[in-house]
Formats: C-alpha cells, sequence, structure tokens
C-alpha cells in the first residue's frame, strides 16, 4: 500500500468512526457557504435588476439644445438619431434595445389660457414613461393625452372636446406676456425644463396670447396624473402638432432616454453624447441615478456586514467541531507519536480532514445558496439570477479555507500532545 494511499485510508477511516462530528462540521460549513454564496450572488445581479426597475419610473438622462447667442433652436432629427446611437454605443446597448423619448414644445390657448402643447412618438413615450397613470386613452389622430391639472381647471373629462388656438413665435409679443413658464422635466427628473434650453432661455419665450389664427379641435382620449410637471401639459401626437403649427418636423426640445449604467458610467454615456452632435447638453436626472447609487451602497455594506458575521460563526463552528474530534482522538494521537509520527504528520491529517469537510459543506451549500438566491431574485424581481461558475469555485474554496483556518487551533494543540503523559493515564 503506498503512503498517498494509507493516508487517504486513514482520513476516511477517521471521519467515518465520528460521523456524526463530521457531519457538524459540513454542517457549518454548508451554512456559511449557502449565506455567502446567496448574498454574493443578490449583490452582483441585484444592481442591474434594480437599475432596470427604477428606469421603468422614467428616464435617467435628458438632452437639451444649447443655446447660442440668444438664438434658441432643437434638436434636429439626425442630431437624436446620432444621439440615440452614441449612448447605445457608450452604454453596450442595442440601439433597439434604447428606451428614448423627444419631445417638441408649442404653446396654445385652450378657454384663454395658454399651455404647452407637446407634440409626440407615442410609442415612444408609454415605453418610457409605463408608471403613467392614465385615465382613458393615450393620444391617436385628433385625440390628445390631457394633464389632470388642466382638465381639473377647464373642466374636461374623456371624450370632451376642446378647443386649441396656436399662438406661433410670429404673432407672439416679447412683452406683456402671460405664458405657461416651461415645466421641469418628468417628475422624476427635477434637472432641466421642458420647452427650455440648456442655459435657461425659452423656446418661445414670454409670450402675451395673441392667437396666430389657426385652431384646431382635438378630442380628450385620456387624463395623465402623475402628481408631476406632466399634469399641465397636453400630449398630442406629432402629426396633430405638425398640423396645428403647419411645420413639419422642426426639431426637438427635449430628448429623453433610460440607459443601462452597468458597464459604463453615467458620465461616459453623457460625453459620448456631446461628442455625438453639436449644440447639445447631456444631463444625468439626479433623483434618479442618486437613487440607485444609494440602494447599490447599501447592498455592498449589508453584503459586507453580513459575509464577515457569517465568516466568524462559520470559524466558531467548525474549530469548535475540530477541538472535539483533537479531544476525542487524543489517545490515538499519543500512540502514533509514541510510533514515531511527526507533529507534522499529524497536522497535515488534520488539516486534510478539516479542508475535505470545508469542501464537501462549500458544495452543498453553494447548491443551496443558488437555489435560495434564485427563489430571492424571482420573487423580488420576476428574474432568475444566472448560474456563475467562478463565484461558485470561490466559494466552495473560501469555506475549505475557513475550516482549515479555524482548524488551526486544536490542531497545534494536537501536535503537542506528549505521548508518555497520555500513555501513562492509559
Amino acid at each position: 500500500m503506498t503512503n498517498r494511499r494509507m493516508f487517504a485510508t486513514m482520513l476516511i477511516g477517521a471521519m467515518a468512526r465520528r460521523r456524526s462530528r463530521a457531519l457538524t462540521a459540513i454542517l457549518s460549513s454548508a451554512v456559511g457557504a449557502a449565506t455567502l454564496f446567496c448574498l454574493a450572488a443578490i449583490c452582483l445581479a441585484v444592481p442591474a435588476q434594480v437599475s432596470a426597475q427604477i428606469r421603468q419610473f422614467g428616464a435617467n438622462l435628458i438632452v437639451v439644445p444649447i443655446s447660442e447667442k440668444g438664438a434658441a433652436h432643437r434638436v434636429s432629427d439626425a442630431d437624436a438619431r446620432a444621439i440615440t446611437a452614441a449612448a447605445a454605443r457608450a452604454s453596450g446597448t442595442p440601439e433597439s434595445a434604447l428606451r428614448t423619448a423627444a419631445y417638441r414644445y408649442e404653446t396654445v390657448r385652450i378657454n384663454k389660457s395658454p399651455h404647452l402643447a407637446a407634440g409626440i412618438d407615442v410609442d415612444a413615450v408609454r415605453a418610457l414613461n409605463g408608471h403613467w397613470e392614465i385615465q382613458g386613452e393615450w393620444p391617436t389622430s385628433g385625440r390628445v393625452l390631457v394633464g389632470k391639472d388642466i382638465a381639473d381647471s377647464a373642466g374636461l373629462s374623456v371624450g370632451s372636446v376642446l378647443t386649441v388656438d396656436y399662438l406661433s413665435s410670429d404673432s407672439l409679443s416679447l412683452t406683456g406676456g402671460a405664458a405657461p413658464s416651461a415645466p421641469a422635466p418628468h417628475s422624476t427628473h427635477g434637472s432641466h425644463a421642458h420647452g427650455s434650453h440648456a442655459d435657461g432661455s425659452h423656446a418661445h419665450g414670454s409670450h402675451s396670447q395673441a392667437s396666430s389664427g389657426v385652431s384646431r379641435e382635438w378630442r380628450v382620449a385620456g387624463i395623465v396624473d402623475t402628481g408631476g410637471e406632466e399634469d399641465d401639459i397636453i400630449y398630442a401626437t406629432s402629426a396633430d402638432i405638425d398640423d396645428l403649427t403647419g411645420q413639419s418636423k422642426p426639431g426637438y426640445d427635449v430628448v429623453e432616454m433610460s440607459v443601462s449604467t452597468d458597464s459604463t458610467d453615467m458620465a461616459t454615456i453623457a460625453d459620448s453624447i456631446q461628442a455625438s452632435a453639436d449644440g447639445v447638453r447631456a444631463q444625468p436626472v439626479a433623483k434618479m441615478t442618486a437613487g440607485t447609487a444609494r440602494i447599490i451602497t447599501m447592498l455592498d455594506t449589508l453584503f459586507w456586514v453580513v459575509c464577515l458575521i457569517v465568516l466568524a460563526l462559520t470559524l466558531m463552528g467548525v474549530s469548535t467541531t475540530m477541538t472535539v474530534i483533537v479531544a476525542e482522538r487524543r489517545n490515538e494521537i499519543g500512540l502514533r507519536k509514541a510510533l514515531g509520527a511527526t507533529g507534522r504528520a499529524i497536522s497535515m491529517e488534520f488539516y486534510s480532514e478539516a479542508a475535505i469537510l470545508g469542501l464537501i459543506g462549500g458544495a452543498l451549500g453553494m447548491a443551496a445558496g443558488h437555489g435560495l438566491a434564485q427563489a430571492v431574485s424571482t420573487s423580488v424581481f420576476d428574474a432568475p439570477i444566472p448560474f456563475s461558475w467562478w463565484l461558485a469555485s470561490l466559494c466552495v474554496a473560501l469555506t475549505a479555507l475557513v475550516a482549515i483556518i479555524a482548524s488551526i487551533a486544536p490542531v497545534r494543540s494536537a501536535s503537542r500532545i506528549d505521548p508518555a503523559v497520555v500513555l501513562r493515564e492509559e
């Protein structure tokens, strides 16, 4: 019988004779490994899922035109396409999967009161702002979505007909105006103003209530209630705004985006967008990005705190078990040393036993931890967590290392046993 085979036989025999102790050590290691793997898998996967969930509540990046020498301009169709392509490249997201929405704002008059009307791509805005509470339907041709505040002040309801007068820039004076102030970006934003430019100037100035003579009758398709600035805006299809103003595709006042920051930070994405088109400024939405960062920081802190606690408990559990095993094998160790076994050989046997118990416990715990992580992710985010082989390997190796470290004190005690004292007691 070779030395290695004899060593393996001794290890297996020692663990088999003390199955209850071995199972206790395996259980301690498995609990620690399950907790560590579950927390690590969640902390690695959840930031992306949290970011995706938060982005369901609106854009996290807005792009606005920069006014030059007091002359306001808009983002052209070509620039909007370039901006979208740049954001997709920088964030590593397929352009078709990037959610964007562009808004064109015009000043209109309803019941002698000026309001902002937004020309939108309905499908794009609905995809970007799925959290909006809509009573009725989204806009279609000749039918508009009215903000709740406007509906309340004008006495409008779903199905009502409203007459809209277009207040064109040609018929507006710059004095004595009573135009509506441009609202802030959608209530989750609180950053740059809708219908305003990066230097603070508005696309339409301060307007009087002189009409251009163009009016249209629109029917209320729905009423939007978000509790934010959306409640003061009338949303119509881009075609209806073109028909009202007589201008086709004059550009956009605001382009909103929901971009992923899983692989690229927001500042890099913003710089890429600004480099892709002249006269635009990309601005992160502070509330969205700050909220995501706070959640991820809290998860990371919780992960490290719980990991330290779990590692300490695992160390204590394995160390206690190994101490009991050494005490039970005290006579055996004394006899072996009397027969010529060295302290190093005895230490190697116990360290090997601890490593094997740690590996078994780590493998079982890793499997249990993955199942637990899947259950948590599915129940909370309705999305599974992919299995990570490198994380599994790291978890099993770390559990074995912890078991070895926990055995240091008991093994030192075993290697110092005096065979004469032990045999005299026998």
